[in-house]
């Protein structure tokens, strides 16, 4: 009786085709989920940041992303940084306000930019600076805290301006008799008067009166006319902002997490 003997050399043969099939899946697996190249994800930033007319955010830059090359949200910043630097001696500049990161013509050259608008900045009268200043200051506050504080009645125009402005905006209501509106500022207010926080605007101990304010936003002011963004009180969402390439719920919660 014969008994057929196993073919060794097709065995090992076999065995090697599989074992190299594993490592090309494994590299092919590797390098689709390989993050994006550090340099190239600067040139995508920038270009971004250059297409768009608002700030963007972390997340929304994240987004620009697949997820299986999204760069940490902690490379971006670092990335961004690097991107502040690369621009230290231009006329232009990255900078970070409120809603996120932009572009943005240096304050050095304002006054010559600014010719190119035959659109008057917006002017607002004393007492709605005085108003914004108390809001900014002091909230969450009151109309009738604010109209304590200038010892006059604060007009409907002037709360209702300042709300279409997008500055101001209702955080809650007052646990008091009537349940008056409590305002605060908004990212917008943030964005258009060049702030990263309310952190960076002097203290109160450090302003002698209501001009010395009124001064301070004067340059800022200035400048809206060149403000491409309707005047509305309506803030941009990032969803909204920034049509989502990825759905997926646990994405969003990562993103949300590191940011």
């Amino acid at each position: 009786m014969e008994t057929d003997t196993p073919d060794l050399d097709a065995t090992a043969d076999v065995a090697e085709a599989e074992a190299t099939e594993v490592e090309t899946t494994e590299a092919t697996a590797e390098e689709a989920h390989k993050p994006i190249d550090i340099e190239q994800l600067k040139r995508v930033l920038e270009a971004a940041l250059f297409a768009i007319h608002r700030p963007m955010s972390l997340k929304q830059l994240a987004k620009l992303f697949a997820r299986h090359e999204r760069p940490d949200v902690k490379v971006i910043r670092e990335v961004l940084k690097e991107l502040q630097a690369d621009y230290e001696g231009h006329s232009i500049e990255l900078k970070e306000v409120g809603s996120g990161f932009r572009f943005q013509v240096k304050s050095d050259y304002n006054k010559y930019v600014g010719k190119m608008w035959e659109e008057k900045a917006p002017r607002y009268s004393r007492a709605a600076m005085e108003t914004l200043a108390l809001v900014v200051y002091r909230q969450p506050i009151t109309r009738a805290e604010v109209e304590d504080v200038r010892g006059v009645a604060v007009s409907t125009n002037i709360i209702r301006a300042l709300e279409d402005r997008g500055w101001v905006h209702v955080v809650g209501h007052k646990d008091v008799p009537g349940r008056p509106a409590l305002f605060a500022t908004t990212k917008k207010f943030l964005d258009d008067f060049n702030l990263k926080s309310l952190t960076e605007l002097p203290t109160l101990d450090d302003l002698k009166d209501f001009d010395q304010i009124e001064e301070m936003f004067k340059d800022q002011l200035d400048l809206l006319k060149q403000d491409a963004a309707p005047a509305s009180n309506e803030q941009i969402s990032e969803e909204e902002a920034l049509p989502s390439l990825d759905e997926d719920v646990e994405v969003e919660a990562e993103l949300d997490e590191a940011v």
